[in-house]
């Protein structure tokens, strides 16, 4: 048991690692948005519902905080006390006004960073989380490459225009969004609509209001996001909204009207499609010609169809070429795919469990004789 125990939690970060695999919906008239490029994926598969020049790398402005944020929480220190640099402080564009060495909490300003876009917060994360605004940048971009945003070159915290060197894609961004949704603390900010910091060495507190007007009174269904504006980005945004079992995201950069960009994709998305489970925890699989064991995945898995894909879905089971040879209690045979058409949608790991020959020791035997001298059956 204790065996099949870390196979499994090994199966689960394996597949919590592998890349969301994109199907190309052919979606792209179906809502107008305003955006130059934008996308709707769905959270929990990753899986592209909208696209327009998604993979089109654009400047993203304050967006860029998400990444900040992330990094902050992750970091470990969140509630601990930092002092504020004076270059932190004098960082220009949207600010919490934090004042050159007065202390305050990393998850104090995080809030204020998503909530209120705070440059100045920005670079004081930055300098204590990566020991300096170089070290920071580098962590951006590491993390970036790890997620799979293969089209994004952070150069600072905060997003401010940095010529053609800061940028990144609708699609990019939709995957640091679903990477920091998975995260509590990372959910719990970014739901927030009002937020109160105390602030050193003043009676009063600091009282931030989310400026993501989906969450606050424009969409019923938002579960956060993050906004963001230059003059040189036009208006850009990351929201996430939740309607029954399903979750999404939505990105646009330049867009001149992203609120009603963003309620027209998710009223979209959730009106054309339905999470459908495709395989059950624990659910057994027919192997073509082995007939001893048990072939079964580890976890529930769920997909979002539109009306009539249900039909085309397609299932592959492939087996680890060494399976024969080395059948352990319990193993990683193999892998089962998902194909709707000849795209794949999904692959996880199957598993094989041998079968369990009961064993008849000494005492078992010894009863067996005793019962057949007296004619006993019990």
């Amino acid at each position: 048991m204790k065996k099949f125990f870390v196979l499994f939690v090994i199966t689960i970060v394996l597949a919590a690692s592998m890349p969301p695999y994109k199907l190309n919906a052919e979606n792209e008239d179906a809502v107008s948005v305003s955006g130059r490029t934008a996308v709707l994926i769905e959270q929990d598969s990753g899986r592209v519902l909208y696209g327009k020049k998604e993979h089109e790398t654009r400047k993203i402005a304050s967006i860029t905080k998400i990444m900040t944020s992330i990094l902050a929480i992750e970091s470990g220190d969140f509630e601990n006390t930092i002092k504020v640099s004076s270059k932190a402080s004098g960082v220009e564009g949207s600010s919490l006004f934090l004042k050159p060495g007065e202390n305050i909490k990393l998850k104090d300003l995080t809030y204020g960073l998503m909530l209120r876009s705070g440059n100045d917060a920005a670079v004081a994360i930055a300098e204590h989380v990566g020991g300096s605004l170089d070290g920071f940048i580098y962590m951006m971009n590491e993390k970036a490459e790890q997620i799979g945003m293969e089209n994004t070159q952070f150069t600072n915290p905060h997003g401010l225009d940095d010529g053609d060197n800061h940028y990144s894609t609708a699609y990019d961004m939709a995957l640091l969004m679903q990477y920091a949704m998975k995260n509590e603390q990372f959910r719990e900010i970014s739901q927030t609509k009002r937020y109160k910091a105390p602030q050193e060495g003043e009676a009063w507190d600091r009282i931030w209001t989310n400026k993501n007007k989906l969450l606050t009174s424009l969409y019923e269904h938002s579960t956060g996001g993050k906004t963001g504006y230059t003059k040189a980005a036009g208006r850009t945004l990351v929201s996430t909204a939740q309607k029954d079992d399903m979750s999404l995201i939505a990105v646009t950069l330049d867009a001149p009207s992203d609120w009603n960009d963003h309620i027209s994709m998710f009223e979209w998305g959730f009106s054309t499609f339905q999470k459908e489970e495709l395989g059950k925890k624990r659910e057994t699989m027919n192997v073509k010609d082995m007939k001893e064991g048990t072939f079964f995945i580890p976890y529930s898995v769920y997909y979002p169809l539109m009306e009539g894909e249900q039909e085309k879905l397609k299932q592959k089971i492939t087996l680890n070429d060494n399976f024969f040879h080395n059948r352990q209690d319990v193993t990683t045979a193999g892998k089962i795919e998902w194909y709707i058409d000849n795209t794949l949608i999904h692959s996880m790991p199957l598993m094989y469990e041998k079968e369990q020959v009961k064993k008849e020791g000494f005492f078992h035997k010894l009863g067996d004789f005793i019962r057949t001298l007296t004619g006993g059956t019990g």
